[in-house]
């Protein structure tokens, strides 16, 4: 009998490959992604506090209705608001072992337009 392999366990590995060779700091924190099938959260971390400084996501009251990608577009240009407010403009963009594409392109492509460099 041949199963399928887990895609959350190998995305899993795939992000932990990428968490060994990038960190966020105070001057360049971290911007992590997150996508459920339903949803998609960013937070910008300080990992040598290990302090989440920011977040947005398609749960909080700003996001409207549309479609996925356009939730996570919007997402993107919250997360570089907020973090416009907390005078964060560099960051490490950390894609959490998924694909650079769709959601999470939108979101990044976003928070680029609005105001973060990465």
């Amino acid at each position: 009998m041949i199963t399928k392999p887990d895609k959350n366990k190998t995305r899993q590995k795939r992000h932990m490959r990428v968490r060994n060779k990038i960190s966020g700091t105070a001057e360049r924190p971290r911007l992590n992604v997150f996508r459920s099938n339903k949803n998609i959260y960013a937070q910008i971390i300080d990992d040598v506090e290990g302090v989440t400084l920011v977040s947005a996501s398609t749960l909080d009251d700003e996001v409207k209705d549309g479609n996925k990608s356009e939730q996570a577009a919007t997402v993107g240009s919250l997360i570089a608001k907020r973090a416009s407010e907390k005078k964060i403009k560099n960051v490490v963009f950390d894609r959490g072992g998924y694909l650079y594409h769709g959601r999470v392109k939108e979101l990044a492509e976003q928070a680029r337009e609005n105001g973060l460099e990465f």
